[in-house]
């Protein structure tokens, strides 16, 4: 049975462990708030971006241009291009992305397609690395900046234009965690290349369309239905 003198000993170390924990704490809540803030800054960029898209696709529908990026060829290869963190100990965040790839990788193999994959953060890297056997494996980038920049997305940009220009790549979904509160995130898919449709998106695959209300433009999102 401990002693007087045990028992403080560990009263005083549980208080210490408490102040210790209480300091990550607030640590950890203000790096959350400053993620949400810039995920909550850059919607408003994103959709004047999917708005001029949608705009330019609209036009082009009824003029002769030739563009690599609208041009309908039949779809073989497609590539994902999967986003997960470098580091763990983020609850299901990775784990869940690397699920959603698998289970549309194989969906595509059942349809006939060739999928191959784009691999952002080595939580990715290291899971398909190990499954080489299963997943043909385009490019990884890892150890980004803790706030990407425009040069880290200038070489996951590069890549991926190569492989679609080249035709190499058919097709390009990208497969990231989509921020809903701070104790909810979902992985969604979201077709990049190219702009026009193919009728091969997966279900709830987000489609930006133009729409008006009180005489202004405004950009909704829908869901494919599933072909």
């Amino acid at each position: 049975m401990a002693n007087l003198k045990e028992i403080r000993d560990r009263i005083v170390s549980v208080k210490n462990t408490r102040k210790i924990t209480e300091a990550m704490r607030l640590v950890a809540a203000a790096k959350v708030r400053r993620a949400q803030d810039q995920v909550l800054k850059s919607r408003p960029f994103a959709d004047k971006l999917a708005r001029v898209l949608e705009n330019i696709q609209s036009r082009v529908q009824f003029e002769s241009v030739d563009s690599p990026l609208l041009s309908k060829r039949d779809v073989k290869k497609i590539s994902l291009v999967c986003i997960t963190a470098d580091r763990g100990l983020c609850g299901g965040y990775n784990t869940n992305i690397i699920k959603k790839v698998e289970i549309r990788y194989a969906e595509l193999i059942k349809q006939g397609y060739e999928p191959n994959l784009i691999l952002v953060g080595k939580k990715a890297i290291g899971y398909f690395q190990n499954r080489k056997d299963r997943y043909v494996i385009k490019s990884t980038f890892k150890e980004l900046e803790q706030v990407p920049t425009a040069v880290d997305s200038e070489g996951i940009t590069n890549e991926v234009l190569a492989e679609f220009l080249s035709e190499n790549s058919d097709r390009v979904e990208i497969i990231y965690t989509k921020f809903i509160t701070l104790v909810s995130c979902a992985p969604v898919v979201q077709t990049l290349l190219p702009l026009d449709p193919q009728g091969i998106a997966e279900e709830n695959d987000e489609i930006f369309r133009l729409t008006t209300k009180n005489s202004k433009l405004l950009v909704e999102k829908s869901s494919v239905e599933k072909k």
